[in-house]
């Protein structure tokens, strides 16, 4: 089994520790409606690559649920 000859320094733990970050989500910006979401997924809008993919639902079907 491999054991380690002596202790490693808070220095030597941070240089290897380094590259052990997080980073943030890759970020794009449709070229259409410019706006700014994530790479690969498709905007609030509904749009992907510049084309609308996915339709807005009408604020008119949400007013009939109160009218009870």
């Amino acid at each position: 089994m491999a054991v380690q000859k002596s202790r490693k320094t808070p220095s030597r733990r941070g240089m290897r520790r380094s590259h052990d970050r997080l980073s943030g989500p890759t970020l794009s910006t449709d070229p259409t409606t410019g706006e700014l979401h994530r790479r690969h997924h498709v905007t609030k809008d509904g749009f992907y690559k510049g084309q609308q993919v996915v339709e807005q639902a009408a604020d008119d079907d949400f007013e009939d649920d109160d009218e009870d």
